[in-house]
């Protein structure tokens, strides 16, 4: 959503986040509108709410299917009036604000089950954006990786750099159900542990560890292929990594890694494409200590 807000023509006023499923419903209304002095107690002074800090810029609404009901309505006429009323105020103050929503929930459920409000869903739903699961695109996850071991990092210069090849394995294979959060947990929780250069596997959390151990042996009805077959599965897997390691080496560059693997490049790009690895997750940026 950052990316959204940097890319606009607001990308010089403020970005502003908030996660509506993260804030007590007491107090989310005066969040995210503000509220005069007295309006309630502990209100000892004039508070701008979030609508207003991101006049002129960007709201982000996350997990906005966890707002509460008597909010949905607040919010539909604060988007509709483009308007704001602080709690305790008796005039509104308008706002000039683009606002960005996110959920997990399938939102047009949420309101034919009466949990979500079907204004609000068509105020808010003007251009939606479906992004697919982790699992679903797993060339992703080296370069998010990338992005949370350094975004971590940069509190400890102690801390590791960097994965071995079997914990980076892991997290490619694992289905990820929490998606890009639990991805971020898992490396969180991988840093907090580890005390080496490099994340190792059994730094990881154990449903993703066991499975990739599971997913280094054969499957448990090996008996019943033939010799050709548990050949080629065993081939398979180990020309992912090959290639896995050739494009970290070469940083992307495919002409490159064509000659040191002695392969025409096109036979190279076919190879790839065969085994869903995208050149691009291995560009701009320093994944030499990655070990991918």
């Amino acid at each position: 959503m950052r990316a959204l807000h940097c890319a606009g023509r607001r990308k010089e006023r403020r970005f502003v986040a908030v996660n509506c499923g993260a804030i007590p419903e007491n107090l989310i209304e005066s969040e995210l509108f503000g509220h005069k002095k007295g309006a309630f107690t502990g209100a000892v002074a004039d508070k701008r709410g979030l609508f207003e800090e991101a006049d002129g810029g960007t709201l982000f609404l996350d997990e906005i299917g966890e707002l509460p009901l008597p909010l949905q309505v607040k919010l539909t006429r604060a988007l509709q009036e483009r308007a704001v009323r602080r709690v305790g105020a008796s005039e509104e103050r308008p706002v000039d604000v683009r606002v960005l929503a996110a959920t997990n929930l399938d939102l047009k459920e949420a309101v034919s089950e009466g949990r979500f409000r079907e204004d609000l869903y068509y105020r808010l739903n003007v251009f939606p954006m479906r992004l697919p699961p982790l699992r679903d695109r797993r060339e992703d996850i080296p370069l998010l990786t990338a992005t949370f071991l350094e975004r971590h990092a940069r509190r400890n210069k102690n801390l590791p750099t960097g994965f071995t090849p079997e914990a980076l394995s892991a997290l490619i294979h694992y289905d990820w159900p929490g998606n890009v959060r639990e991805l971020e947990n898992a490396i969180e929780r991988a840093l907090t542990v580890s005390d080496g250069p490099r994340i190792a596997l059994d730094a990881l959390p154990e449903e993703m560890a066991g499975r990739a151990e599971r997913s280094n042996r054969l499957p448990a009805n090996a008996g019943q292929l033939t010799h050709r077959e548990a050949i080629n599965l065993a081939v398979d897997r180990a020309s992912r990594e090959y290639l896995i390691g050739l494009m970290r080496e070469f940083k992307g560059t495919v002409t490159q890694a064509a000659e040191r693997a002695g392969i025409e490049r096109e036979s190279l790009h076919r190879l790839l494409r065969r085994y869903g690895i995208r050149t691009d997750a291995f560009k701009d940026r320093d994944l030499a200590t990655l070990e991918l």
